[in-house]
């Protein structure tokens, strides 16, 4: 029976594909041996997609890459956060001692009639003045030319505009909140947690870590549970006219993990945070008789934006790495099977009798 086992072992090495089990393969610029769909230049095009190793240096930069992404949402001028009128706006303007150039009837117009609303070219018209363009102005801005304007005909113009409904600039808020809908913007700036809150809060299935911002075609991924707990105001950006802000459901936010661990299963991320070495251990750790530890993958599909990371684990203090190192929803962790397993499994497939007492008496013989 022993003569039989390097004949077999011969016969099975050279196809190595029969293996059972799967393996990252890689050219020798460290490429994905298939082309994925990947997005550029807003097409879908086929490309390699590059085997990234995790490290100190590839976290520092994801998280700066995220920071800086974050950061550019921000204001640079607080003073551009004043709110400007736009098509739609009614405006209520009060000049005083001149009952004239006011509303007729004044407080007896319905709210909804007072005013004067700016047509959809940003003008309104206005008496003596005739027709003034006030769309993209602040209030401030508008009083002083309108003052400008009157103190030809009249002296001492004192006057006053209000905003009486406020039309022209709307954001969306989606998803899981209360009350999904369109928020009209005012002269309070409106940030995130201000919108999310006046569409009547988050829902008990959201999840605050994992807020999307849809503005001029590009998306931000926002954390507002940080926020909440640990006071990063980064994550409470301004809002402007058009965005979408989307409350992601934390149902649909889970981690999959595969290959030689204890369990192999879709792993659910705890309000929006899990780590490389939080997935490991909720799968019931690496199978450390059947893997290689070397070849910890994860696989992330990022719309159409593929990345695929290695963790090289065969050194406990790599466990650092793997908890500093976030999942997103729907990445894929895999963990590489030892080539020592892979043809066990192919000899107990074809001596699955014998092949396990072959190697027990090989171990007894010190073979």
């Amino acid at each position: 029976m022993f003569r039989l086992l390097p004949i077999v072992l011969a016969l099975i090495l050279p196809g190595c594909f029969l293996a059972p089990g799967m393996d990252m393969e890689t050219d020798s610029n460290g490429l994905t041996e298939i082309e994925l769909p990947a997005r550029k230049d807003g097409r879908l095009v086929k490309e390699k997609v590059r085997v990234v190793p995790i490290t100190a240096d590839l976290i520092i930069d994801k998280e700066t890459a995220r920071q800086q992404a974050v950061g550019q949402l921000l204001p640079v001028d607080n003073s551009k956060t004043s709110y400007r009128i736009g098509p739609q706006d009614r405006l209520q303007i009060t000049v005083w001692e001149h009952p004239e150039l006011n509303d007729p009837g004044g407080e007896k117009i319905l709210p909804e009639m007072a005013g004067k609303v700016v047509d959809d070219n940003g003008d309104l018209y206005y008496p003596y003045v005739g027709t003034l363009h006030v769309g993209g102005k602040t209030i401030p801005e508008v009083r002083a030319e309108l003052t400008r304007e009157l103190s030809r005909y009249f002296k001492k113009v004192k006057l006053d505009i209000r905003v009486l409904s406020f039309q022209a600039h709307r954001v969306a808020v989606v998803g899981e909140v209360k009350q999904p809908g369109i928020l009209a913007m005012n002269e309070t700036p409106l940030t995130v947690a201000e919108a999310i809150s006046r569409a009547g809060g988050a829902t008990k299935d959201s999840d605050m870590n994992n807020v999307a911002l849809a503005r001029d075609g590009k998306l931000y991924k926002l954390d507002v549970q940080a926020l909440y707990e640990k006071g990063l105001t980064t994550q409470n950006v301004l809002l402007k006219d058009g965005d979408v802000l989307n409350v992601g459901d934390q149902k649909d936010s889970k981690v999959y993990v595969m290959g030689e661990v204890g369990r192999q299963q879709a792993v659910q991320i705890n309000k929006g945070r899990m780590s490389l070495a939080q997935a490991l251990v909720e799968a019931y750790g690496v199978d450390f008789n059947t893997s290689r530890p070397g070849d910890v993958y994860v696989v992330r599909a990022g719309d159409m934006q593929p990345e695929i990371f290695q963790l090289n684990a065969e050194s406990p203090d790599a466990m650092i790495l793997a908890e500093q190192f976030p999942l997103q929803a729907h990445d894929t962790l895999f963990v590489g099977t030892a080539g020592v397993t892979q043809w066990s499994r192919v000899l107990n497939q074809i001596l699955p009798g014998s092949f396990t007492a072959i190697m027990s008496q090989a171990a007894l013989m010190g073979m």
